[in-house]
């Protein structure tokens, strides 16, 4: 198979892949006009193509905003997707931020500047897609960052909690979707060398010493997935199939003298 057919088959699986999650979670609807953040890296890059190439031939007429946060660093080269947005016919925003000069003067000792940014970036990409008139904003998370969020938040946060496909906002009156959802990061990689999108510097020179701890994740699930093939797809299976009654959260349960229903005995699992 010649480099132009491979690139239109891969394309074409991508394509099934977030068309597929859009319609499981409902993701886009009828008259949306969807922001797609924008950071200059393959996962919106990515995004931004397969979105597009969706609405050419959705039956489901929207609209599509590629918007990315300035952080105010002068080496961020933002031309460079605003010139891949462009080339695409899609309209661009460029929201400038103070966000750097924000995360040097606010950063307590013990956090990290990358979640600092990222919370700053996701505030500005809200209230910047909300003055477009766009009632959802597009991130581009995809089923190994969903993956990793959920061991993160397991082993250092004692949480058992992901990424949702969809989320509303809290405090903004707009929606959070991320139609990457079913997509692997490797897929992403291999569409990234097909399209040869450009290479984007943040400019950002503060340390990111958290990414060490998703780091060991990503190394952590590769290792796995390679001994266990199917290790993602079971991952994503479980997100999808949460029993609350097999967990302690008391949330959920009445632990003072709860008896136990016949349809809590479930002889399939080994509780001992």
């Amino acid at each position: 198979m010649g480099k132009k057919a491979e690139g239109k088959r891969l394309q074409g699986v991508l394509l099934r892949k977030v068309g597929n999650a859009v319609r499981d979670f409902c993701l886009v609807e009828e008259g949306d006009r969807v922001a797609v953040g924008l950071s200059g890296g393959k996962d919106s890059f990515s995004l931004l193509h397969l979105m597009n190439e969706l609405k050419k031939n959705s039956p489901v007429k929207f609209e599509l905003v590629g918007l990315t946060a300035h952080n105010g660093s002068p080496m961020f080269q933002w031309e460079k997707i605003e010139g891949e947005a462009s080339r695409l016919g899609v309209p661009f925003h460029l929201e400038r931020t103070d966000i750097m000069d924000i995360v040097r003067e606010k950063l307590r000792p013990d956090s990290f500047a990358c979640a600092f940014c990222a919370r700053l970036r996701r505030a500005a990409l809200y209230s910047a897609a909300l003055s477009l008139g766009c009632n959802k904003l597009a991130l581009g998370h995809h089923l190994d960052d969903c993956i990793e969020t959920l061991l993160m938040n397991l082993f250092f946060q004692g949480a058992v909690k992901a990424m949702p496909p969809r989320l509303r906002a809290e405090k903004e009156n707009i929606v959070l979707i991320r139609p990457l959802y079913y997509v692997p990061e490797s897929m992403l990689a291999e569409y990234r060398d097909d399209k040869g999108f450009p290479t984007i510097d943040c400019g950002c020179y503060l340390s990111c010493d958290k990414l060490g701890e998703r780091r060991e994740m990503k190394k952590l699930v590769d290792e796995i997935s390679a001994r266990y093939p199917k290790a993602r797809q079971s991952v994503l299976a479980a997100v999808k199939n949460l029993e609350p009654r097999y967990l302690a959260d008391k949330k959920w349960h009445n632990f003072n003298g709860e008896a136990v229903s016949p349809e809590n005995e479930d002889g399939g699992s080994d509780e001992s």
